[in-house]
This record gives C-alpha cells, structure tokens and sequence, in this order.
C-alpha cells in the first residue's frame, strides 16, 4: 500500500526508485569513496612529478651515501624530459607543505558552510577546484617556475579544506548507525586507495609521455567524477528524487535530525611524511627510475588499505565478543599503529641498497599502521557523540599543521639526500609516533564525557 506521500512523488521517481539496484546511502558511499580518490590524485601526484622535472643530485655512490641507480633495459623507450629545474631539497620540501597553508584556512570554515548550504555542492565544489589547480599546475609552474607552483598547491589547499568536514557531514545525513562501520570505513578508505592509484598511474605516465600529461589526466577524471556526482548525490535523503520509501523510512528512523556536524579524519605527522616524501626516499636514494617509484611507492598504501579495513571488522569483533573491553581495545590499536609502522621504517634505512627489502619494510611500514584507524580515531566519537565533529575538526587541524611543517623539516635533514640522512629522519619519526601513542594510552579514554548532552541524560 502506498503512503501519502509516496503518492506525492512524480510517476517517473517512483519509477527511478524501483529501478535503482543500489540503496542510494550506498551510492552516496561509493561517490564519497570515489571523491577521496579524485582529491587524493590531485594531493599527493606532485613528489613524482617533482622527481622529474628537477635537475638530480649530482654525486658519486662511493662518496655520496647513497645507492647506485637502478638498471632499466628499456628506459630509454621512455619519454625524456629534460630536467630544468634546479630546486633545492629544501626548496622542495616548501613546495610539498605549501598545500596546508590554504588548507588550514578552510578546513573550519567548510564545514560551516556545509551544515548551512549543504555539503553536496560544498563538497562538489571542492573537489572541482581541486581538478582545475591539478590541471593548470604546468601552467602555474610554465610562467611562475617554483613560486607559481606553490602558489597553485596553496589554492588547492583552499580547495580541499572544506573536503573532509562536508563528507563528514554528508555522511551522517545518510548512514546510519548501525552501518557506520562499515559504510564509513569503506569511503574513507579512499584516501589509501586514492594514493596508490596517484603512485602507480604517475609512474606510468611520467615513464611513457610528458610530465604535464600526468596532471591534466587527474584533473579531467576529477571534473569527470564532478559531473556524476552532481546528477547522482543530494545532501539529504529529503532531498533525492529516486530514493525508496522504506530506505527513506528507514533512515529517518536511524538518524535523528541535526543542527550542525564538522568532522575530519586527522592524519598524523607520520603519514605526510610518507604520502609526500616515500617517492623522494625512493627516487633520490635508492635510485629507482621514475617508472619503478610510481609502483614500489603503491604498493604500501594498498597494504595499508586492506589492513585498516580488516583492523575494523577485527575490532568490531574483539568488542562485541567481549575478548577486549572498547577502552583496551581502542589503545592497543594504537600502540601497535605507532611502534611496529616506526620501526619497520627504520629497519628500511638500514636495509641500505637492498632494494627488495627496503621496499618490503616500507611496506609493512604502512600495512601496520592499518590498526591506528580502528584506535584512536575513532575515540572523539567514543567520547562526545554529539560533539565528535568538533573534536575530530580540532584533531585534523593539528595534523594539517604537522603537514605543513613535515616537508620542510625533512627537506633540511635530507640536503644530500643519503641513506644516513634519512635514518634520522625514521629515527625521530619511530620517537614521534611512539611518544605520541604511550600518552594515549596513560590519558585516553572512551568513556562519555560530561559535557555531552547524552551523559547528563545518562544520569539524569
């Protein structure tokens, strides 16, 4: 029997509803999924690309520290661009960490316009952007060399600020509870997947044709995925035309009404420094060709995909058995996403010129640092249901400011760009990552606090 207001709806909704395989909160996850991988492509393809066009270190492997370069039978099929640019590694270390500048001013502000105008064009909009600054980027650097270059990365900053507060807020519209850990961890696993794509396309692309074929081809997917967002996604359930009655029942059952949700999905110090200078560690010092370094650089964000989604279902599994209490299990996930990711890292500086094993400890870098997503991200929610969004915005502005400064940082440590540089470099990142998580562990907690509305209520 139908519903008044299904009897409302136009004849070719209630068609387009019937026809619609997919429920749409999973086609919303799969385009947010999709967004990740798009804004992921446009961040982090500029370290190979950088490879490419500066002019290299000029040394010898006997005195430099460094590994000899890899042989390629057929490297010389590939395309020669000549190197023009002589930017210093500091210089570079500018360039990768400018992104957060415009990033930083945005990130709030996005969020806020989000819950106001709604997130699908905040969002939408974002991303678009994003595309355009990847696209136009060898033009910046054509008439702006290094400066115009930053200039773009610092717009695309402002670009993908509002990113993750209006997924976030799109997101809570449309999964519910009950499917957040599941739904929610997919889409955000984007970010990994978006990386790999970015490392491995760009090797092949940079190997085969022109350095600016590479970032024209990731701007014109992202305005592909633009267009199908726009026809496909709306920011609430109300809203979209196709969606069935008993999903739009059931969601309004699910998810309560809301004022406001600003959110981001923090990254740590660690994890910019090896989504924006794994490629420079492998180009510049082991010495692998461009081709090489856009696949072995893949291969650990693919690893850390499948691990953090198997730590998800792994630790719904521990809780609801009772094997582990929600409090132990959220701080051994993150001990062991801080000291086993640090100390491979490290053991890949000391794997020296061994190509295959430093890889494979890089590798097993990320592939551990997988269970950090099923530990302390998720605390802000385990502490302030209502107040997570704030909580996690804070998070990720510090972690954006770490992104800033982790390039930089490492541009000075590495001038040489040897393996005895970048140790120390591992070194202070292996101390971060566990002094970070020992303090979790002493003073974390995901008990709810009482400034959260639902502790006065639990009380009450």
């Amino acid at each position: 029997m139908e519903t008044e207001d299904e009897e409302n709806r136009p004849v070719w909704a209630r068609n387009c509803s019937l026809g619609c395989i997919l429920p749409q909160r999973v086609v919303i996850t799969l385009m947010g999924f999709f967004a990740l991988i798009v804004a992921y492509t446009n961040r982090v393809s500029i370290p190979l690309v950088i490879s490419k066009l500066v002019v290299p270190i000029n040394r010898t492997h006997q005195s430099s520290g460094a590994c000899p370069p890899e042989e390629v039978s057929d490297e010389g099929s590939g395309y020669n661009t000549p190197d023009t640019y002589k930017w210093s590694a500091q210089l570079q270390g500018i360039v990768l960490g400018s992104f957060y500048i415009g990033y930083l001013i945005t990130h709030l502000p996005g969020g806020i316009l989000a819950d106001k105008f709604g997130a699908k064009w905040i969002l939408g909009i974002s991303i678009l952007i994003s595309g355009l600054c990847t696209a136009f980027t060898s033009v910046a650097i054509y008439y702006g060399d290094v400066w115009g270059l930053i200039a773009i990365r610092i717009l695309m900053g402002v670009a993908q600020g509002p990113l993750f507060p209006s997924l976030t807020t799109l997101l809570s519209y449309w999964v519910p509870a009950e499917e957040r850990c599941s739904l929610g961890t997919f889409c955000y696993s984007g970010v990994t997947v978006g990386i790999f794509i970015s490392n491995i396309c760009s090797g092949q692309m940079l190997h085969h044709f022109h350095w600016t074929v590479t970032l024209i081809t990731f701007g014109f997917i992202t305005g592909l995925w633009f267009i199908f967002f726009i026809l496909l996604i709306t920011s609430t359930p109300d809203e979209h035309p196709c969606i069935s009655p008993m999903e739009i029942a059931f969601l309004a059952k699910q998810i309560p009404k809301k004022s406001a949700i600003i959110s981001q999905v923090g990254h740590n110090c660690a994890f910019y420094a090896m989504v924006y200078c794994l490629p420079k560690y492998m180009a510049e010092v082991l010495r692998l060709s461009i081709r090489s370094t856009g696949i072995v650089s893949s291969y650990p964000f693919i690893a850390m995909w499948g691990s953090s989604l198997v730590s998800g279902f792994l630790a719904d599994w521990l809780i609801r058995t009772g094997r582990m209490s929600k409090n132990l299990e959220r701080k051994f996930f993150t001990l062991i996403g801080a000291l086993l990711p640090g100390s491979f890292m490290v053991a890949a500086s000391y794997a020296e010129c061994n190509k295959t094993l430093a890889v494979l400890f890089v590798t097993l870098a990320l592939f551990t640092m997988g269970p950090y997503y099923a530990g302390q991200k998720l605390t802000p929610m385990d502490m302030s249901p209502s107040y997570s969004g704030t909580i996690m915005a804070i998070t990720n502005g510090i972690g954006a400011v770490a992104g800033l400064i982790s390039p930089p940082i490492i541009g000075v440590m590495t001038s040489n760009a040897t393996i005895y540089e970048w140790r120390w470099v591992f070194w202070l990142g292996l101390v971060i990552l566990v002094l970070s998580a020992v303090v979790f562990c002493i003073w974390g907690t995901t008990e709810v606090q009482s400034y959260d509305p639902s502790s006065s209520a639990k009380h009450a």
